[in-house]
């Protein structure tokens, strides 16, 4: 990266914080993985039920990893050869954590949220439940406005993880969108949060890396 590139960089990321904070969010930005990591597990007060939304960043930045060090108590309803019952039940209690950890589809520099679920469990946590919420986010996702979020969401992310997922719908063989009505659709629900939720504290950290899809 030039050092243009870096300073076209360096204002948008600054536009992006500005607008996050004015909209009631706490917005912080870290350079790299690591230092997000221990940013993230900063905000996690000790003992504290930690509520899991599908995300690739978390992955990325090896949460869970240090989450098995720390010995944090995680609902998790992502673990391999779990019940579909049992992932059921966990995201219900879910909405009672104490904290809730997630990525973001994308970010808009006016400080707005955007995100695309299937099923709404985990866009459904970050409005109302569990008492605070940490959304991670890398600096891919920052997008102009609210049409290029949801173009990104659509798009791009629906695609890509209806493929990585293995879901059987016309985007994850063709890659292109075709608002299908296919029963495994991942894109049933759209959430902009234009400002933080009244009662839940709020956490974004913006990520100086490409992170997620």
């Amino acid at each position: 990266m030039t050092e243009f590139h870096r300073w076209l960089q360096t204002l948008r990321v600054e536009r992006t914080l500005a607008a996050l904070r004015r909209n009631n969010f706490q917005a912080q930005w870290v350079e790299g993985a690591v230092e997000a990591r221990e940013v993230l597990f900063g905000m996690i007060p000790q003992g504290a039920t930690v509520g899991i939304g599908g995300s690739m960043s978390l992955s990325q930045i090896g949460f869970f990893e240090e989450a098995q060090k720390r010995g944090l108590k995680l609902l998790n309803p992502f673990l391999p050869g779990m019940a579909a019952e049992e992932a059921l039940k966990i995201r219900r209690e879910i909405m009672l954590a104490d904290v809730f950890v997630s990525g973001c589809n994308a970010i808009t520099e006016d400080g707005k949220l955007v995100n695309i679920d299937g099923t709404g469990n985990r866009v459904a946590a970050m409005i109302f439940g569990p008492k605070k919420v940490i959304v991670l986010c890398g600096i891919n996702k920052i997008v102009k406005d609210l049409a290029e979020a949801q173009r990104r969401a659509q798009e791009w992310a629906a695609p890509l993880n209806a493929r990585r997922l293995g879901i059987k719908t016309p985007c994850a063989e063709t890659g292109q969108c075709t608002d299908c009505d296919s029963p495994q659709r991942i894109c049933n629900i759209y959430t902009v949060l234009a400002k933080r939720p009244i009662r839940t504290e709020f956490e974004i950290i913006l990520v100086g890396e490409s992170l997620g899809l």
